[in-house]
């Protein structure tokens, strides 16, 4: 089963376990402490939307997309109650683009990690880079190898294939370990990467 057909299925069988009530952490202290401006904003698998209000509430034009139209319904439906305005695209980011070159930070939250091969992670960051202005940054949330091994969670990545993913298209500013943002008891351990798309 496909990435994107797997987690419209998630979606309909009630299956949220990345579901988090506040913004992640991980974003907030990039934003705040790199830092990144207020500016033209994209997230990408944007699920309810806590990240995405987030960002809205704190000057960014927000554009966020989900393969899912149950995770975009709950996330524009929260988006009422905290009163910002975020633009909302139901599409397959994999196969399905969006405007390209009109956004200067890009964001996602686990979406990077969900493809498996290393020509799968570097097809998805070509996408990416082609959605950011020159200069434009990506920050992803990588779920982390450097874990006891286990049967569910996060899809687990080395250094090594994010960097090999990436690095065709991206200058990598940042690459460290943490975790993630989440309301489990115990989070899973992650990357925090910040990227400056290459040159042309």
């Amino acid at each position: 089963m496909g990435t994107s057909k797997r987690f419209i299925n998630h979606y309909k069988n009630g299956y949220m376990p990345w579901h988090h009530e506040n913004a992640d952490f991980n974003l907030v202290k990039m934003v705040e402490k790199w830092p990144v401006p207020p500016c033209r904003a994209l997230e990408i698998g944007c699920g309810t939307g806590t990240d995405a209000i987030w960002l809205a509430q704190n000057g960014f034009d927000v554009t966020a997309a989900d393969v899912s139209d149950i995770a975009i319904n709950m996330a524009s439906e929260r988006v009422g109650k905290a009163g910002v305005k975020i633009k909302f695209h139901n599409i397959d980011f994999w196969t399905e683009g969006l405007d390209e070159g009109e956004f200067d930070f890009v964001f996602d939250r686990g979406y990077f990690h969900s493809h498996k091969t290393d020509k799968k992670r570097k097809k998805f960051a070509s996408k990416v880079a082609r959605q950011l202005k020159p200069g434009g940054l990506w920050l992803s949330l990588v779920g982390s190898c450097d874990s006891p091994p286990r049967k569910s969670g996060p899809p687990m990545h080395s250094a090594t294939e994010i960097v090999k993913g990436v690095e065709p298209y991206f200058e990598i500013l940042m690459l460290k370990a943490s975790r993630f943002g989440s309301d489990m008891k115990v989070p899973a351990k992650n990357w925090v990467c910040m990227m400056k798309k290459r040159d042309a």
